[in-house]
């Protein structure tokens, strides 16, 4: 049972380390992509929010999904999907073209978000203890990997498809051959998920709510550095092309050394804890970009905003699990749209607020709804679960059960 639950929890990481790779290289090229098909900086906000719009029906998808088919399932297919996407978006020349890629990206990563978080709970209530933060450890450094690979690609000139085509090349083999070691969760399968949802309904949200607008102002906050960073500090800092690759990657670095440790805190120190110095930390870095003079001090404030809320999200989708125990995966699929919410209200809101006013003063919007977390905070305590504790326990329906039939 351990072996399986070990290759399961590796198969996995893998798999977040692969997202993360991928939308980092088709975030940090924004620019370029903007470049190779002459979208103006007017419609861009427009092709942002697509992708978030979508993404937010594919998790819709998935919730219904699950109920007949296993998350594990989901997640193998989906994921080559966004790599052959991701590609695409670089091999075409015409509007029309990087428009159906951004689509295709979009719906499939819905999906896929969702599945790798389902299996991501189910693996941390088998555990026993806090590991969610792990895996999106492995989010963020693949999203290190996609940024550097990046920056490379801007530095030598390279095409988006001279860039992308590697990459994809050696991910989706080891993408497909990772997911025979999935491990599913028993709940939901079981019909847990089904009865507990047909008798909550309304119920069920209003309790989720609360996790619900932190996810979303998590995600303003990250949506803000992934996709204006690089023009914030092009433009507003007046760094280089290849400079301005390099903030997302150094919030990927800081959310990468905050999620190595965070499992730990939680652990010691307990969620709500965790939750409010991300906050805490999170509000300060957007303050010290709004005021930078200049690009290394714009650095020091992406620094603070990847410590700060690389632990929110990861924590949001565990609550979920811990509140939820018998529809988790249900819970965490209509969690996951609010993950797109985000993006979708903060990509345009901040490029709004730029056009309008200034990128400085649009920096404080986000700053400000991070800081409202600091609300929701009791809302990440530990749930008494179906044995009358407030721990979570391993489950022989969910240890045994591997997506290859272990």
């Amino acid at each position: 049972m351990t072996d399986v639950l070990r290759r399961g929890r590796a198969s996995l990481a893998f798999s977040f380390f692969a997202q993360g790779a991928a939308f980092a290289l088709l975030v940090t090229r924004i620019p370029a992509i903007q470049d190779r098909y002459g979208i103006s900086d007017a419609l861009l906000p427009a092709f942002l929010a697509a992708v978030p719009v979508l993404a937010g029906l594919g998790s819709v998808t998935t919730e219904h999904l699950v109920k007949r088919i296993r998350p594990s399932r989901i997640l193998r297919w989906s994921q080559p999907v966004v790599l052959l996407a991701l590609l695409g978006v670089g091999a075409g020349d015409q509007l029309v073209e990087v428009a159906v890629a951004l689509g295709a990206f979009g719906l499939a990563v819905g999906g896929l978000d969702a599945s790798m978080n389902m299996l991501g709970v189910s693996l941390q209530r088998s555990y026993g203890r806090s590991i969610m933060l792990g895996f999106h450890a492995a989010y963020s450094l693949g999203g290190i990997v996609g940024a550097s690979l990046a920056w490379a690609g801007a530095h030598w000139h390279l095409s988006l498809f001279v860039s992308y085509l590697p990459v994809v090349l050696v991910l989706l083999p080891l993408c497909l051959v990772g997911s025979r070691w999935y491990v599913d969760g028993g709940a939901d399968a079981d019909g847990e998920a089904a009865e507990a949802g047909a008798g909550a309904g309304p119920l069920v949200f209003k309790l989720l709510l609360p996790l619900c607008l932190v996810m979303t102002f998590a995600y303003i906050g990250d949506s803000t550095v992934s996709n204006w960073s690089a023009k914030y500090l092009k433009d507003v800092l007046g760094s280089s092309e290849q400079t301005a690759t390099v903030p997302y990657n150094v919030y990927m670095v800081m959310t990468l050394v905050g999620r190595a440790v965070g499992d730990f805190g939680v652990r010691r120190f307990g969620a709500v804890a965790v939750v409010r110095l991300g906050a805490v930390v999170a509000a300060l870095g957007f303050g010290v970009v709004a005021v930078a003079p200049g690009a290394g001090v714009g650095m020091l404030g992406f620094t603070l905003l990847g410590l700060g809320l690389c632990v929110i999200v990861p924590q949001t989708f565990a609550a979920a699990g811990r509140l939820f125990p018998g529809a988790s995966d249900t819970a965490i699929a209509r969690l996951n749209i609010f993950n797109y919410v985000g993006f979708l209200i903060g990509s345009p809101l901040v490029g709004a607020l730029g056009d309008a006013w200034n990128y400085r003063g649009a920096m404080l919007v986000p700053m400000v709804l991070v800081l409202a977390t600091l609300g929701y905070a009791r809302s990440f305590e530990p749930q008494p679960d179906r044995y009358g504790d407030v721990h979570e326990r391993p489950r022989t329906a969910d240890v045994g059960r591997g997506s290859n039939g272990v």
